[in-house]
């Protein structure tokens, strides 16, 4: 037991110190804007934060906020505890499994995950899932249905998605549990999920102001992934999708796989099966994105464990270990990929340089934003780091009222029917950050304007306020 809990503390601290070290010092994502301005106002409707609303997640970083009064630090805060309660659990599991020594090795993979890493550092709720999937996990397999169950409900107040995802997982450690075990259980889940739901509703004005939004998302995004004619090159793309965001999460360890292993516990196989088929089966037929790839992470705390107990079984483990971390290390920090050290910062260092530029050349009483609706750099991120500015987003989005215009002003959310008027009689669109993929979706936008409507003033590009309806119309 002493062991266990020094094993638990190394790695614990060591996360800690790895997460903080390397902590975002902006909001990095569109989502992270949305979870900062739901802080302020707990909207869905109006995307403060995104349907479907992370309710606790969302109100543990206003109880945070009320002591480090800075939004972004709060919820990187609860991403940097999660990592490492999560790794505590991962450390549990395989130890239960495996043994100890194994559970060191899983340890230590996850402390050097590339994915993980990331997104111990940024304002997402990617790894309090992954906290919570370890958790529950954990739980069920000790044979404690109640508190598992209680877990669970508190998961789904942080991402609903985990209900899902691990509610299978929940069912089958009441499978050999006796009935009264059953009803506890299920009581304890139903009372865990309306001691959140209920005040939710409330916030969000009501379950219809609630549910459509949460619907309009979903016919926007997920139901348009792909039609039964392209399916064959869609599960294709995303089987690569999946295989791609599992290197990214394991790196280096994940040549780890190919070590023959054989359980020594029974059952281990149906449990580990149940705990991740659930979601791949989701994210391989319905919905996925890799700048989602957090996504995949509620299923690897069993995939940790296993990866430490085939890692452990190496003749030249320690070395192959370390060799490991070092590659795991080095993608963190220079990859050119999204999720890096390297591209938190430059995307910072862009931002900071972009609203400089904005403030120093227009005037927010005469001067209105048009941002586009991207992950980075994108609207929100505009409208929450130039709070004095209206800010608009292209495109239009369509509800069932008919298209809407997201329009933000001191960091308040509205849905436009046109585009406003008031005071303004010039525009600057907010630019989006460098790469082909990013510079050929701007170069499409600017050819909607007629030659010379816009005007460049450094690296903005503005214009008169009555040509802006050139890039809104349909």
């Amino acid at each position: 037991m002493e062991r266990t809990a020094s094993d638990c503390a190394a790695l614990a601290c060591a996360t800690l110190a790895t997460r903080y070290a390397c902590r975002s010092r902006f909001l990095y994502d569109i989502d992270s804007v949305n979870f900062a301005l739901g802080m302020e106002h707990f909207a869905p409707a109006l995307h403060q934060p995104h349907p479907p609303g992370y309710y606790l997640y969302v109100w543990t970083a206003r109880a945070i906020d009320t002591v480090l009064h800075d939004a972004n630090a709060s919820l990187v805060a609860m991403s940097i505890v999660a990592s490492a309660a999560a790794v505590v659990f991962i450390y549990l599991l395989a130890r239960e499994w495996f043994g100890r020594e194994a559970a060191l090795f899983a340890g230590a993979i996850f402390l050097f995950s590339p994915l993980c890493w990331f997104h111990g550092t940024v304002a997402l709720t990617y790894i309090v899932e992954t906290f919570f999937s370890a958790l529950v996990g954990y739980l069920c397999w000790r044979g404690y249905p109640v508190p598992a169950a209680v877990a669970l409900g508190l998961a789904a107040g942080f991402r609903p998605s985990s209900l899902i995802f691990l509610g299978p997982l929940w069912l089958l450690s009441l499978w050999k549990a006796a009935w009264p075990k059953r009803f506890a259980a299920a009581a304890a889940l139903a009372a865990t999920l309306l001691a959140w739901g209920i005040p939710m509703l409330h916030a969000a004005g009501g379950a219809a102001a609630y549910l459509a939004p949460l619907w309009n998302l979903w016919n926007t995004v997920p139901a348009h992934q792909g039609s039964a004619a392209g399916w064959p090159a869609m599960l294709l793309a995303r089987a690569v999708t999946i295989t791609a965001i599992g290197g990214l999460c394991f790196g280096a360890a994940g040549f780890f796989l190919f070590r023959p292993a054989r359980a020594a516990v029974p059952n281990l196989r149906v449990f580990t099966l149940v705990w991740i088929a659930p979601g791949l089966a989701f994210f391989s037929l319905i919905f996925l994105l890799f700048v989602n790839s957090g996504y995949l992470l509620v299923l690897s705390p069993p995939l940790f464990a296993w990866l430490g107990f085939r890692a452990s079984s190496w003749r030249g483990r320690n070395l192959a270990l370390g060799a490991a971390a070092a590659v795991n290390t080095c993608i963190f920090l220079f990859a050119p990929l999204y999720c890096s050290f390297r591209e938190v910062r430059r995307f910072e260092a862009g931002l900071t340089l972009v609203t400089a530029a904005v403030r120093r050349d227009f005037h927010p009483a005469e001067t209105m934003i048009v941002g586009f609706d991207s992950h980075f750099l994108g609207y929100r991120h505009a409208a929450y780091y130039l709070p004095e500015f209206l800010t608009v987003q292209f495109p239009a989005v369509h509800t069932a009222d008919g298209p809407r215009i997201f329009a933000v002003l001191h960091r308040r959310t509205e849905l436009l029917r046109d585009l406003p008027a008031g005071p303004y009689h010039r525009f600057v669109l907010f630019p989006l950050p460098e790469g082909a993929n990013y510079a050929e979706y701007e170069n499409r936008q600017r050819a909607r304007f007629p030659r010379g409507a816009l005007r460049a003033e450094d690296a903005l590009l503005s214009g008169r306020l009555p040509d802006l309806h050139y890039l809104f119309r349909e």
